[in-house]
């Protein structure tokens, strides 16, 4: 990996982990577009998001900068993407 991929792909991480401020609804647009995923990533998703919603709300009240949050999230982000990759076979 070369240091400008690694350096796209932990901001694509961090700029994901901003969104964990939020509840963690399902629109109809996303049963749409999680209908053609294997159920094993579906569901590892779902528990990335309920967990990355409460730990965000739970360093939010230790009132840590927002910064460091959202990085602390991205980080165990990073590990529920390693766990899915680990599971999706590569399309050869």
């Amino acid at each position: 990996m070369t240091v400008a991929s690694y350096c796209v792909a932990r901001r694509v991480l961090v700029e994901a982990a901003w969104n964990y401020r939020f509840p963690a609804p399902v629109s109809r647009v996303l049963q749409m577009r999680q209908e053609g995923q294997p159920k094993g990533v579906r569901e590892i998703a779902w528990r990335a998001q309920l967990r990355l919603a409460q730990r965000y709300r739970h360093l939010s009240r230790r009132k840590l900068a927002l910064n460091k949050i959202c990085v602390a999230s991205a980080r165990e982000l990073s590990a529920f993407v390693w766990d899915i990759a680990r599971q999706v076979k590569p399309i050869a």
